[in-house]
């Protein structure tokens, strides 16, 4: 038989109730997601986005660090060399393929630190949630940054008398007068309005 003076004490049940009902009242905040969003901080580590110049041109060269860079292997990079009929970015190259799977991402922002470009960057959305696999999975077209005004979505040319150099230096702060887009091969697109814009004295 063993010594049960060696056993603990048995807890008082009553005091274990008692803990029960102090939290039953306590008043708590309720999140009312989604129907209110959460506010993040400045520098939350959401989605990711890629890049443009200010007149268009893609800033990803295709160069992969950020893909050698992730801990989880969840980016996937092809790049392509930029021609004068099809350029993308002021470079020799540029993305052609670009993926980021999100079911293995882990936002961890190692791969924005490995950018030569500051081409990839994190925003603040946080809504990742899908209803497939396959649709966690997001291509260039879903990460590309959206067009405004002064750009000219690509391929175009890159700025008459610019260099790479320039682009990189802030020199380039839109799309040149009569920048049209230029039909990509692959998809046989119409070319875009002209638009008018400068560059930086």
């Amino acid at each position: 038989m063993s010594d049960r003076s060696s056993r603990p004490p048995l807890q008082n049940p009553v005091a274990g109730f008692g803990v029960t009902f102090k939290a039953m009242f306590k008043k708590r905040l309720t999140e009312q997601y989604p129907e209110e969003k959460k506010h993040t901080a400045p520098r939350f580590h959401g989605r990711h986005q890629l890049n443009r110049h200010p007149d268009g041109l893609e800033k990803c060269i295709g160069c992969e660090l950020c893909a050698w860079a992730c801990p989880a292997d969840a980016i996937y990079v092809e790049g392509a060399d930029n021609t004068d009929e099809e350029r993308y970015s002021p470079g020799e190259r540029y993305g052609r393929v670009y993926q980021i799977n999100y079911l293995r991402c882990i936002l961890c922002g190692l791969c924005v630190e490995a950018c030569p470009t500051r081409a990839l960057t994190m925003t603040n959305e946080y809504e990742l949630a899908d209803a497939s696999r396959e649709s966690l999975i997001y291509t260039k077209e879903q990460l590309l940054a959206g067009l405004d005004e002064r750009m000219v979505d690509t391929p175009h040319a890159i700025y008459p008398g610019m260099t790479e150099e320039d682009y990189y230096r802030g020199l380039v702060t839109g799309a040149a007068p009569g920048t049209v887009r230029q039909p990509a091969r692959s998809q046989g697109e119409r070319p875009q309005e002209d638009h008018e814009e400068g560059v930086e004295a």
